[in-house]
């Protein structure tokens, strides 16, 4: 009994302590005013929490059309909340009070319950971190003490913050570490297996830095031994083993679809290069990812206490783990050996909250000559560091860690003098209290930032307001684009339109978009952009696409109807007509329509393709359909290059065996037509552009289309450099850049008048339009084939998890027009069924459930073996 008040007490004390640690964030939601990143908190963290949540509840579990131009969302948002047990718990009480009335699940619901969800969070990790501290023999109030250095840091808010799921990582942590004690100490593999599960299933990256962690931790420990007889090491090896793989099996309907999700992805490998040791922020009074205690240090300097050898072993680990936060390679380690990442650091305050709950539990033994040293060693650290030359800069909360430094010193003489009563208990609390005023110090001072683009003022979080503000979510091009959406004869409709660099605005406005920014996405589409048909999106970067470049036949070829424009937008596609206007915002919509599913008898390969422009591509697609396989039935379409009949003059530029150097402020090339009669509707300009010097990215123009170029360093460009971009005609084509030097090579021109387009969309008219019903995972459609064409094309990505059948008969689902869709089909009638699970969804159930009921019947079979008591 006495022990189950300790922790209802316990309980109630980290749910008190953790609502002190939100004081600023309940502050400014009191205030209407959020906590969140104002790019990846607006543009992902409650856009998808929102999407998941209302996709989930109309039945579409794994795959979403409106996914950017649809994509299988249990895989791709694996990495953010698909399979988070945090969400789905939130969203569970969620649907519960939407069924009474009492919430409606919106944009700022989302938002609003971020603060409250991170409370419950919290509690919940002090709760874990406290049962593995009291596992490994600290006293119940060292124990809490341990548990709040761990998950009241800086680290944690700034994971909830800016990727509200990375905070999830902490709950497993101490949960696995507590599996590995009860292996090394008794042989019993139970809490190991859960908590291997729930780590895979939850977030298969997370599960990766956590299992690097704990077995880091697990050599320490059988170097640094803290119990007296522990299992033998063959055995716990074996138990390691076998136990990460009944949990992994158990994770695997979870696990597997986001693994693939990641492998399915295309990003470039990072390049860069990667020191071993470079100190990147002052963790000792101004860090932005970790703040180590004052006490910590202190602690690590009280020689006496080495003798302790759990003191001993945490000690050890905290100065490891310190030492690999200085080091970027070891950071790229944790991130899959890819770009430096700084999100293991969890790690390094759990280790640092058992040394400094070791030292207050062990505080007798300390002498006040030895804390005098301690204390000066500390101050002396603190003055290196103010004097290293680590980027940050002066700041209220940078000048309280001093000054917290400080309180903490004269505390730790105080107690050590031992000439009052219950200066230890003051030492305690005053670390506890430095901690809730750090983390709400960093709240404030580094959390909150002025954003003009977001209306935020320095020291205050996002205004409720900007929800509905034209950078966000503007209402009139949102009701403009459903009446429109709701007055086309075809639903599945797509619009060209997002608001800035905001690439899921879609899901923010709810339509049917052509635009997504995940960091998994389909690497079919991403390599459709990048490489097949060389489409500018406006702004270089990985992790998303948007728009179309203007380019018409695409816009056809994937039913993207409608295109919104601002006066000083891009220019619009060809022959898209003005339909609506709302302010400053028009929609244009296309004159030139293709079915959602085509028939194709003429089979061109990528193979044939891969020599020709983007333009004959296009015409590829729209003649016939493109496969990845097989044999061409017809040559490659043809497109001239009209360079040579282009005169080539630099402007404020010199330009010299392809390098092109801009002397004035901007500056590049002018391309003369000699003959007007080359020209058609719209020219496509190709050429290979790269920047040679890594100082800076840059804006392109050419004529009156604007695109930006990524910096030579960014860990965020493509290094796509080979440019395709759509104007429509002039006789005088002007490519600009910024003043520099450039390699401008390639340059090719190709007239399109839109004929392969006409002809296309002629060969449709004459059968019926099918019928399509898509939604979500499954897609129904009657097609009519009286050609007797051998394949039906559709602009549904072409993803792993789908299946196809024809007029009921299974058939094969082929990768056609480089991402997209097509299936052989019979003469005439067609009924056509796609249905989508997650890739090896139904085989990993299957071996989650025969594990499940194996460990079943082991647990059985032990509890049979076990002598009843007399």
């Amino acid at each position: 009994m006495r022990g189950k008040t300790t922790w209802f007490l316990l309980a109630a004390v980290s749910l008190l302590v953790s609502i002190g640690a939100h004081a600023f964030m309940l502050s400014e939601w009191l205030h209407d005013r959020y906590l969140l990143g104002p790019n990846d908190g607006l543009s992902q963290m409650v856009p998808f929490k929102h999407f998941l949540y209302e996709a989930m509840k109309d039945g579409s579990y794994f795959y979403s059309e409106r996914f950017g131009f649809g994509g299988g969302t249990f895989s791709q948002l694996g990495y953010y909340f698909s399979t988070s047990a945090v969400f789905l718990l939130t969203a569970a009480v969620t649907v519960c009070l939407d069924w009474i009335g009492a919430v409606q699940p919106s944009l700022t619901y989302w938002a609003d319950v971020t603060v409250f969800v991170s409370i419950i969070r919290l509690t919940v990790i002090q709760l874990l971190a406290a049962a593995y501290f009291r596992m490994i023999g600290l006293k119940a109030p060292y124990a809490y003490l341990g548990a709040v250095l761990y998950s009241i840091s800086i680290l944690y808010f700034r994971h909830v913050v800016y990727w509200e799921f990375f905070a999830d990582a902490m709950l497993f942590l101490p949960l696995l570490l507590m599996g590995a004690e009860r292996i090394m100490r008794a042989g019993k593999p139970a809490v190991f297996i859960v908590a291997v599960a729930l780590s895979m299933a939850d977030n298969f990256y997370f599960a990766y830095i956590n299992f690097l962690l704990t077995f880091i931790y697990i050599v320490f420990r059988w170097l640094l031994p803290i119990a007296e007889e522990e299992v033998k090491k063959k055995r716990q090896i074996l138990q390691f083993a076998g136990g990460g793989v009944a949990g992994a099996l158990l994770s695997a309907p979870f696990f597997l679809p986001a693994v693939y999700g990641y492998l399915n992805n295309l990003r470039p490998p990072f390049e860069g290069e990667i020191p071993l040791f470079e100190i990147q922020e002052n963790f000792l009074a101004d860090g932005r990812i970790i703040v180590l205690p004052a006490f910590l240090i202190i602690a690590l300097l009280l020689v006496p206490l080495y003798k302790d050898r759990r003191f001993r072993l945490f000690a050890v680990l905290t100065v490891f783990f310190a030492v690999l936060h200085m080091s970027p390679a070891a950071g790229s380690l944790f991130n899959g050996l890819s770009a430096p990442q700084y999100r293991w650091e969890h790690m390094l305050m759990l280790t640092a909250g058992g040394t400094a709950a070791w030292a207050l539990q062990n505080w007798r033994k300390v002498r006040l000559t030895d804390a005098v040293m301690a204390v000066i060693g500390t101050a002396g650290l603190y003055y290196i560091f103010t004097k290293l030359d680590i980027p940050g800069k002066p700041s209220l909360y940078a000048d309280s860690m001093i000054t917290v430094m400080a309180v903490i010193c004269a505390l730790v003489l105080l107690a050590a003098i031992r000439y009052f009563k219950h200066w230890d208990i003051a030492l305690y609390l005053g670390v506890i209290a430095v901690s809730l005023i750090t983390v709400n110090l960093f709240q404030q001072e580094k959390l909150t930032q002025d954003k003009p683009a977001v209306d935020q003022v320095k020291g205050e979080g996002i205004p409720k307001s900007f929800f509905t503000s034209a950078a966000y979510d503007l209402e009139p091009v949102r009701g403009m684009i459903h009446e429109l959406a709701e007055a086309d004869r075809d639903p599945l409709a797509r619009f060209d339109w997002m608001i800035g660099t905001r690439n899921n605005t879609p899901i923010v406005q709810d339509f049917l978009g052509m635009s997504i920014y995940s960091s998994l996405l389909n690497r079919e589409l991403l390599d459709f952009y990048w490489n097949d048909l060389s489409i500018d999106m406006g702004r270089e970067s990985v992790s998303r696409y948007a728009g179309l470049g203007g380019r018409a036949n695409l816009y056809s070829l994937v039913i993207g109807v409608y295109a919104v424009r601002t006066e000083d937008g891009n220019p619009v596609p060809y022959d898209f007509k003005e339909t609506d206007s709302r302010g400053a915002y028009t929609a244009y919509k296309s004159g030139h329509r293709l079915p959602f599913i085509r028939t194709a008898d003429s089979v061109y390969t990528e193979q044939e393709l891969a020599d020709s422009p983007a333009i004959a591509r296009e015409h590829a697609m729209l003649s016939g359909i493109v496969l990845d396989q097989e044999i061409s039935s017809e040559p490659a379409p043809a497109a001239e290059n009209l360079i040579s009949h282009a005169e080539i003059e630099p402007v404020h530029a010199e330009y010299t065996d392809g390098t092109l150097t801009v002397t004035g402020k901007t500056g590049g090339l002018d391309l003369h037509i000699s003959d007007r009669a080359l020209l058609k509707e719209d020219t496509y300009v190709s050429f290979r552009l790269k920047r040679t010097t890594a100082d800076r990215g840059y804006p392109l123009t050419v004529n009156d289309y604007r695109t930006t170029r990524k910096r030579a360093d960014s860990i965020y460009r493509t290094r796509i450099h080979d440019l395709t971009i759509r104007i429509p005609s002039d006789e005088v084509i002007r490519i600009r850049v910024p003043e520099g030097t450039y390699t401008l090579r390639n340059l090719a021109l190709y007239a399109e008048d839109y004929s392969a387009l006409e002809q296309a969309e002629q060969r449709s008219a004459d059968v019926p339009a099918p019928a399509v019903d898509w939604e979500g995972g499954r897609l129904h459609a009657e097609l009519d084939n009286p050609a007797g064409d051998r394949y039906a094309v559709m602009p549904v990505p072409y993803e792993k998890g789908w299946q196809a059948r024809v007029n009921g008969k299974r058939t094969d689902l082929l990768k056609a027009n480089y991402a997209f869709t097509g299936i052989p089909i019979e003469p005439g009638k067609n009924t056509i069924e796609l249905t989508y699970y997650p890739p090896y969804f139904r085989l990993s159930a299957a071996a989650a459930g025969l594990t499940a009921a194996a460990l079943l019947l082991l647990w059985l079979r032990s509890r049979r073996k076990r002598p009843y008591p007399q």
